[in-house]
């Protein structure tokens, strides 16, 4: 690999990381939000709702973007946009300014996590080999790092605009000089790279049936991301009894259970090949939920959370990797179609979760994910389609798909 790969990929994995800290500096202070906002719990469903929404919105609007520019650009001036409306989250005083800040928030994060995710198939596939749990494990550090800051802000009772204005201040100068080395198709520097040759959305065209089992499968994680994402915190304070403090905790701990479960997932694809690794990630995410739905108190609570993060964590960035094989002619347009339905599945979550909570039990509610988790076994060979590019030979293609995946049709 050349040192313009290395640094590209090393870039790219900050970008990960530094939204990972981003989204969890939010969503473990959903409580502290609603507070300062005084947003009834009626109204919550609608604002966590928003996000995904515009998300999608942003996400559509990727897609079209990197006909014309390459994606590195489009991540360079997300990723500001995201870290600014995070202050602006924690700076205002009326539900309207939450609203404009939720909305740019939203926007800025469809297009980053489209544009990152393209940039991160196209390494992958210049690559040769699995590489793509390594960035989300860059997210899940992030993670960690924003849910322990947002242990500091609600143990030490700070304003979330104090609370906030630190990671900014770190993470915004950090970032645009990391967009420099970003890297976007055919191993080129975004300043460099106009038509990209492998990933474009252009050449090829996607068609929605084959990308369909992906899209499910997509959603369905992140429903039981946005579960966990949205809802662990209020579950263990409301449901278990817990401190606020220790309800900043389940986050933290899920994110540190992605992260190693991401961090040798790459291994594991590469041994064992990307469907078996999902088939049991299922399983295990399963069976955390279904112990977070029995949870006595606090503690088992969140080694439920631990065992749905182990699960959750490799099913989606491999969802990202199957698309970019399926069609390898237009890697870019299948990631920003699959990418919505990232912005789906929390906008299914979010509401199904707080309406099942409201209407029945948020014991109850937490079956849900449970059983949809299980789905993705019936699905779990759409993750051996296209060419057999990674590992020793595991993930063979399906006959009946082979000539249809390589030419996109």
């Amino acid at each position: 690999m050349t040192d313009v790969l290395r640094r590209g990929r090393a870039s790219l994995a900050f970008s990960f990381f530094a939204q990972g800290v981003a989204f969890a500096l939010l969503v473990t202070r959903i409580p502290a939000i609603q507070d300062r906002y005084d947003v009834s719990d009626g109204l919550l469903p609608a604002f966590l709702a928003a996000v995904p929404i515009l998300a999608g919105v942003g996400s559509v609007c990727t897609e079209h973007l990197v006909k014309r520019v390459p994606p590195s650009h489009v991540l360079r001036w997300a990723q500001p946009v995201v870290l600014l409306a995070l202050l602006g989250v924690g700076a205002g005083d009326g539900l309207w300014e939450l609203g404009l800040a939720l909305a740019a928030f939203g926007l800025a994060v469809g297009a980053l996590d489209a544009s990152m995710n393209m940039l991160g198939v196209s390494l992958q596939h210049t690559y040769g080999r699995s590489i793509m749990l390594g960035f989300h494990a860059a997210f899940s550090l992030g993670g960690i790092v924003g849910a322990s800051l947002a242990w500091v802000g609600a143990h030490w009772d700070l304003a979330l605009f104090v609370s906030y204005l630190p990671a900014v201040l770190v993470l915004l100068p950090a970032a645009l000089v990391g967009s420099r080395w970003y890297v976007d198709a055919s191993g080129q520097k975004g300043a460099q790279a106009v038509a990209p040759a492998q990933g474009g959305a252009g050449g090829t065209g996607v068609a929605f049936k084959l990308l369909l089992p992906l899209c499910l499968v997509m959603t369905i994680a992140y429903i039981g991301d946005s579960t966990v994402s949205n809802w662990s915190a209020k579950y263990l304070q409301d449901v278990l009894g817990s401190s606020e403090q220790l309800a900043t905790v389940p986050y933290n701990v899920y994110m540190v259970t992605t992260l190693l479960g991401r961090a040798v997932g790459d291994f594991g694809v590469r041994r064992f090949g990307a469907v078996a690794v999902v088939r049991v990630g299922a399983v295990v995410a399963a069976v955390g939920f279904a112990v977070v739905a029995a949870a006595p108190g606090a503690w088992v609570g969140m080694l439920g959370f631990t065992l749905v993060g182990f699960g959750l964590c490799v099913i989606v960035p491999q969802t990202f990797a199957a698309a970019g094989r399926l069609f390898p002619g237009a890697a870019d347009a299948a990631v920003a179609r699959l990418n919505i339905f990232n912005y789906v599945g929390f906008l299914i979550g979010s509401p199904l979760v707080g309406a099942l909570g409201d209407a029945w039990s948020y014991r109850g509610a937490m079956l849900v994910p449970m059983a949809l988790v299980l789905v993705t076994l019936f699905y779990a060979r759409s993750f051996a389609s296209g060419p057999s590019r990674y590992g020793d030979g595991h993930e063979r293609p399906r006959t009946a798909d082979v000539g249809r995946g390589s030419n996109g049709l």
